[in-house]
This record gives structure tokens, C-alpha cells and sequence, in this order.
């Protein structure tokens, strides 16, 4: 994967950013699996997706409420995090203080903080819930889900827990593209992400199950899809329509579409083959065209009749 992603960005943009169906489709259809036969696991290429398992960030983002150092504090148990299941993607804290990343799903009861410039307290919340739903919880009633900046924070969590696995505020957003695109599309095959090696942080396209999605381990050797950015430019051009019915509505909206569908076709008969996106502007009360004035009529046609002149 990672070379992979050193031959993209050296000679394209960056491994394969996948938005939609449409993308997926056109990758099963160019995909070759007679060069895809490996010693094992074959038709399968690397995209740009991938689970960055140390991406973990403190629902309670005000930077003035840390000292250097102490947002990164952590008390993990022994070998935690593990991601088991591709799914521990939230922080929970055992009876004994130790933490460990869990399903964000579960139901936990969260320690909420109330926080007075630097001083804070901790409260043990009544009922259990999820994770998003103790940051929400937490946010209305106090100022956020815990954050545990040194060991004795860490001490006073536990008291406050009385025993429980209880939630505090430690999460990651799983799974990025490699880019930074905000994609949210996924095509994973039924079971996947599972995590099944315990270090499946990238992402392979299976070309023999119709381009769908497994994780794997990053070191191993697979094809790749490269993608480059297009150039898009953007331009408005204002038209003048003569109706040739008093009872035509222009700005019906099945009336645009129709002389969007000959605008199109008028391009493809003049060679335009090129990606070309043809979508009306709506001016500010929500209409695209407006009868043409008077006044601007008669400037028009004494424009005209200046220029007819001149020749």
C-alpha cells in the first residue's frame, strides 16, 4: 500500500478515491483479472481508503483547556487499542482505570465534566447509552464527555465510576481516504471491515466479487488504482429565449430540462465529447427567466441599428 501510494502521488494524484456507483462500474469494467493472478488472493487492488488507528481526538476540543502534552495523555490496557472487529472506534474506562477502545455502540453509562476555567469536575451520568449520545447527553447537561488529562483526573474518573466500564470522551473517525476527500461512499463485501489479522488498516477492491471491498494487512503485494484530478472550469452564459407560445411557461421545470436535453445534443453534434455539465442558474427568487423589459428591448434593438449603421 504504501508504495503504491509513493507511485501515485510521484506519477498521478493519489491511489483511487471512490465517490459513487458510477466509479465502481467503471472500474469493474476495466479491470483486467487476467493480469491480477497472484500466489494468493488474486483480482484484488489497492484504493485510496485506509483506518488510521491512532487518529484519537477528545470530544472536548477547546486547546485551552490542555497543557502541552496532556491531550495526548492515555492509560491504555495491555494491548488495547486493538480495533477487534474493525468496530473500536470509541474509549471506555474499566473498574481499575485502564482503557480500552470499544464499539461506539455499546451501552455504557459516560462520565460527563463540568469544566470552570481550569478546574473541572466529574459526574457520573444516571443511565447508559452510546457514545454519540453521551457526548450529546453530557454537552446538555454539563460542558462535555470526560477528558482525562494526567493520571490523578484519571484516579478521580474511577472513584466517580464506582466499578462500571464507563464511557469518556476519546474517539477517532474511522476509515480515510488517503487525499482527504470527504467521500462517505462505501462498497463493502457482506463481514467487511473485519480485522481479521488484527492489522487490516487498507483497503483492496476484489475484482472477482464485482469490485467490492475488503480490509487487508498493508504490506501486502497487490495491484493499485491511481487516479488524476481534472481540470473543471466554470462558466456562465446568460441566453435569450423568444417564446414561440404565449402559453409556454419557461421556468417550468420540465420545460428546462427539455431545452437542456437539445443544448446537449446541439454539443455532441458540434464534437464536444468532453465531461460537459449543463445545469440552469435560478436568480434570487428562485426563477430563470424573466420577460425582457421595455426599456432594455429598445436599448437591444437601437444597439443594433447603431451597429447596422457602422457596417
Amino acid at each position: 500500500m504504501a508504495e503504491a501510494r509513493s507511485y501515485c502521488r510521484e506519477k498521478y494524484t493519489d491511489l483511487a478515491t471512490i465517490d459513487h456507483m458510477n466509479d465502481v462500474k467503471i472500474l469493474n469494467d476495466m479491470a483486467d483479472l487476467s493480469r491480477m493472478v497472484y500466489s494468493e488472493f488474486s483480482y484484488r487492488a489497492w484504493i485510496g481508503l485506509y483506518d488510521n488507528v491512532n487518529s484519537w481526538r477528545w470530544s472536548l476540543t477547546n486547546t485551552s483547556f490542555y497543557k502541552p502534552g496532556e491531550s495526548e495523555f492515555r492509560n491504555w490496557a495491555t494491548g488495547q487499542p486493538n480495533n477487534y472487529g474493525s468496530r473500536q472506534h470509541c474509549v471506555g474506562m474499566h473498574s481499575d482505570g485502564l482503557w480500552y477502545d470499544d464499539p461506539c455502540d455499546g451501552p455504557l453509562q459516560p462520565v460527563c465534566s463540568d469544566i470552570t476555567g481550569s478546574n473541572v469536575t466529574f459526574v457520573l451520568a444516571p443511565t447508559t447509552m452510546s457514545w454519540s449520545d453521551a457526548v450529546i447527553y453530557c454537552r446538555e447537561h454539563h460542558t462535555d464527555l470526560a477528558s482525562v488529562r494526567n493520571m490523578e483526573e484519571n484516579q478521580k474518573i474511577e472513584e466517580q465510576a464506582s466499578g462500571l466500564f464507563v464511557w469518556i470522551g476519546l474517539s477517532r473517525e474511522p476509515w480515510k481516504w488517503l487525499d482527504g476527500s470527504r467521500s462517505t461512499f462505501r462498497y463493502w463485501i457482506d463481514g467487511e471491515p473485519n480485522n481479521r489479522d488484527g492489522n487490516e488498516t487498507c483497503v483492496a477492491a476484489n475484482f472477482g466479487n464485482s469490485g467490492k471491498w475488503e480490509d487487508w494487512p498493508c504490506h501486502y503485494k497487490r495491484a493499485f488504482i491511481c487516479y488524476s484530478a481534472l481540470t473543471v472550469f466554470k462558466q456562465v452564459i446568460k441566453v435569450r429565449l423568444v417564446k414561440q407560445s404565449s402559453s409556454l411557461d419557461l421556468n417550468d421545470p420540465a420545460v428546462l430540462e427539455d431545452i437542456l436535453k437539445e443544448l446537449r445534443q446541439n454539443l455532441r453534434d458540434q464534437g464536444v465529447t468532453q465531461d460537459v455539465r449543463l445545469s440552469w442558474r435560478k436568480q434570487a427568487d428562485g426563477k430563470v427567466f424573466h420577460k425582457e423589459k421595455k426599456k432594455e428591448k429598445k436599448k437591444r434593438n437601437k444597439i443594433r441599428m447603431t451597429r447596422k449603421t457602422d457596417l
